[in-house]
């Protein structure tokens, strides 16, 4: 028999093998079976997103916010979205949004830095990344953008202390990992 756990399970897999369009009707059939469940909204909201859907992906994160305003993935995929329509009021909105909720994410962190960097923000965008090392210090991309920064606010010396921290990681290590997630 087929359970909203299943179906959410089998969605989350057809989605990490990049086949997010059979993965959106498992979601809708379970969310069919608990309407009420923020975490197959999400997962649905990250299929659509992956189709490039962003209208739809949109509307199923704030329903997943509207169920649970906790969900922070929820906030940071709106803000992630807002980012690649160039919406960034509102994609900052997100980002802070997330950040009261769980302000220890250095994914977070490092999306809302690449906002500002962005908008030519660079003091705001050096400090996000920085609250993104301290708390990840590995964070591949982090670094690479907190070395951008400096070399922007011309801190010479800490650029180049971060492109030798650079140096000495493998390039994948620390990269951000998507989350889709399980009831």
């Amino acid at each position: 028999m087929e359970t909203a756990s299943s179906l959410n399970d089998s969605g989350i897999a057809l989605t990490e093998a990049n086949r997010p369009y059979e993965a959106i009707p498992l979601f809708r059939k379970a969310l069919i079976m608990e309407p009420e469940n923020p975490l197959l909204w999400m997962n649905l909201g990250i299929a659509q997103q992956r189709t490039g859907d962003y209208e739809e992906a949109l509307n199923s994160f704030q329903r997943a916010v509207f169920i649970n305003d906790d969900l922070t993935e929820a906030w940071v995929s709106m803000g992630l979205i807002y980012y690649e329509i160039e919406q960034f009021d509102l994609s900052e909105e997100c980002y802070q949004s997330a950040l009261v909720r769980d302000d220890s994410s250095p994914k977070t962190w490092n999306n809302l830095g690449v906002l500002y960097f962005v908008e030519g923000s660079y003091e705001e965008a050096r400090h996000c990344f920085e609250e993104a090392v301290s708390m990840a210090p590995m964070y591949y991309e982090a670094l690479y953008n907190l070395r951008d920064a400096c070399r922007e606010l011309q801190d010479y010396r800490a650029a180049a202390e971060f492109e030798r921290i650079l140096g000495q990681l493998p390039p994948d290590m620390g990269r951000p990992i998507r989350f889709i997630y399980n009831n």
